[in-house]
């Protein structure tokens, strides 16, 4: 079937689609109602229906494959690494939900898991889905304060956590920052369940904090089965990142979730049963719990979880995985790969990589340089994809299980089956049809299954957050400008709150990124509006260079800057040349890889950066205030 019929059926007949999708899982009772959207925004998937997602993700598996590889755990930081089949997957995790279940866990109960890319991780994640209590994974390492605000908002009878999590060969404790945010919170957890890894030392509250291996052996031998749950019932909930005040928790069901999935390895990932998959996300971002646990489980799929970088113990750690177990598909970041471009390239070449079909990339747009540099390197096909916490599976992508069809530089590709995206103009909500027109992501309802179904304990915030931005018309904002070209490819140009206003003109900063990054020179580049006197705001950019030596003195810098700014010119006009090009030697990102760039702005206007908890490398934010003292 030509991808065009696909799509178009997924929009005219959604319920029969979405029916002969939700044959991928098992149900112990089969859905009644498939789509009910009577009370528009709120969709409700698959009503009548029961089934579980641990269920799904293991049980289902051990008839035909419980010796095949299900967990591979590589830790680069520790030197551990571990495989577990399908048979021993089941045992950790029904172990787990035993203890669980002994600390008065059961459905509806929230757990908080803040921990690192550990197995015991994934056991609690899928123990939580099997009792049909509800996870929220919070990245391994948040601030104290951050995490007190997700816990009162989560409000969990349990945390399971670890001693520390190690980054670079740094350990970091957590017990101390979750101690702390227990101590800021206003909701008490009834325990803390200690996974001790031996990395730090980890003082327990009596009464409060067990012993996690303690607690499996006490449980040895139990039998926990899996509690089927109405298809709505929420699976977890998961905190947007760079989220500021009252935290925004993203709220997922559990069929819906389970059939998206499903649909996506096959008719995206084109995964296969007893293949390997390679997420080299975090299980604290949405991509890892989509496609780190459950999506290759439900496919029956062995999943890599890898702790550590991209470069340690050398840049070629990953390209010996994709060998060493065969990796088939593998899923990373533009950010990953930009760290990649600066390091030596024949470590790409020094491993068979034959297994592997595609990389896929998402979480920021991808530029062209990036994309075409990674697939010549690899001799693969790059396939971006573009989607967000909210929806849980890619928004826009190539569907390589159903089309051959090529990608286009600059594009993450067509709207995915289920998503009726459109553009609208910003201020008049109009519909814009022709080909190359800016206007704002949207998407109308009733959102596919697998998205949000609400902000956690918020409906209100929900429906004012992603449908109220359009007069006249109900429907989901994404937040990004986008354009259309005439074969229906969409291009992302940045977040509608990038877009700077320089002397009357509107300019994304993701345009003029795109533009210096094209530049032979720049490795990375980030732009942001500064405000200015005389033209309202003015464009700032800082570059990482692929060769430093280029602007060791100022004689270079000064040479290096004004090529840049006529780059610029040349290509999209004199308006959008920045006032100034700042070198640095790193850009300061989250850990998931996004750009600071309102920090980065607010240091360039003087103002406090704000809450940087989420930040990797707070040293590339001195080194910015350094450079821009020195101008």
């Amino acid at each position: 079937m030509h991808y065009e019929d696909f799509y178009r059926r997924s929009i005219d007949e959604r319920d029969a689609f979405w029916a002969e999708q939700a044959g991928a899982i098992d149900w112990e009772t089969p859905p009644q109602v498939i789509c009910d959207d009577s009370r528009p925004p709120f969709a409700r998937w698959f009503v009548g229906g029961r089934t579980n997602l641990c269920h799904n993700a293991v049980d289902r598996h051990l008839a035909e494959r419980a010796g095949q590889n299900a967990l591979i755990h590589v830790s680069s930081e520790t030197g551990q690494e571990r495989v577990y089949s399908y048979a021993e997957l089941h045992a950790e995790v029904v172990r787990c939900a035993a203890v669980l279940e002994s600390l008065g866990v059961g459905l509806g109960d929230r757990v908080l898991i803040y921990m690192p890319m550990v197995p015991e991780a994934v056991f609690a994640m899928l123990a939580c889905v099997r009792l049909g209590a509800i996870h929220s994974v919070v990245f391994g390492g948040f601030a104290s304060t951050s995490l007190a605000s997700r816990i009162d908002d989560a409000k969990p009878s349990v945390v399971v956590a670890a001693d520390a999590g190690s980054r670079a060969g740094k350990v970091l404790p957590y017990k101390p920052l979750l101690d702390e945010a227990i101590r800021l919170a206003r909701h008490a957890p009834r325990h803390v369940v200690l996974v001790d890894r031996g990395l730090a030392p980890a003082p327990r509250v009596d009464g409060r904090d067990l012993d996690y291996a303690a607690l499996c052996e006490a449980q040895a031998g139990k039998d926990v089965p899996c509690v089927w749950v109405d298809a709505t019932h929420p699976s977890y909930t998961l905190y947007t990142s760079g989220t500021t005040g009252r935290p925004k928790g993203v709220q997922r069901d559990t069929g819906g979730y389970a059939v998206a999935l499903a649909a996506s390895m096959r008719h995206i990932f084109c995964g296969q049963a007893g293949e390997t998959f390679f997420s080299t996300s975090d299980i604290g971002w949405v991509v890892g719990h989509s496609y780190i646990v459950y999506g290759p489980l439900l496919a029956g799929m062995a999943t890599i979880l890898y702790e550590g970088l991209p470069i340690r113990p050398d840049p070629g750690i990953w390209w010996q995985l994709v060998e060493r177990y065969r990796v088939t598909a593998m899923f990373s970041a533009p950010t990953a790969v930009r760290v990649l471009k600066k390091q030596d390239p024949s470590f790409l070449t020094r491993h068979d990589l034959s297994s592997l079909r595609a990389l896929f990339l998402a979480g920021e747009p991808l530029d062209e340089p990036t994309a075409r540099w990674i697939g010549d390197a690899l001799g693969k096909p790059v396939v971006d994809n573009y989607w967000q916490t909210e929806t849980g599976w890619p928004v826009l992508t190539l569907a390589r299980g159903l089309d051959p069809r090529p990608g286009k530089p600059g594009s993450p590709g067509v709207p995915m089956y289920g998503y009726d995206v459109k553009l609208l103009h910003e201020v008049t909500g109009e519909e814009l049809t022709e080909p190359h027109q800016k206007g704002v992501l949207a998407i109308a309802g009733p959102l596919p299954p697998g998205c949000m179904q609400t902000v956690w304990g918020d409906d209100a915030r929900f429906v004012d957050t992603y449908w109220r931005s359009f007069p006249g018309r109900l429907a989901y904002n994404t937040f990004d400008w986008g354009i259309r070209d005439e074969d229906g490819y969409f291009f992302i140009l940045g977040r509608t709150d990038d877009v700077i206003n320089v002397a009357g003109h509107r300019l994304g900063t993701r345009e003029i990124e795109e533009c210096i990054a094209g530049h032979p020179a720049v490795a990375e580049v980030a732009v942001v509006g500064v405000a200015d006197t005389l033209k309202g705001q003015a464009a700032m950019a800082f570059a990482v260079l692929r060769d430093a030596a280029a602007a060791a003195d100022a004689a270079g810098r000064q040479r290096l800057e004004a090529d840049l700014q006529q780059h610029v010119d040349a290509r999209l006009g004199a308006v959008a040349r920045p006032a100034a090009v700042t070198f640095v030697t790193a850009l300061p990102k989250t850990r998931s890889g996004k750009l600071l760039r309102r920090a980065i702005q607010a240091l360039c206007e003087g103002r406090d950066p704000g809450d940087l908890t989420t930040i990797e490398d707070p040293s590339t934010l001195r080194q910015i205030q350094d450079a821009l003292a020195a101008r």
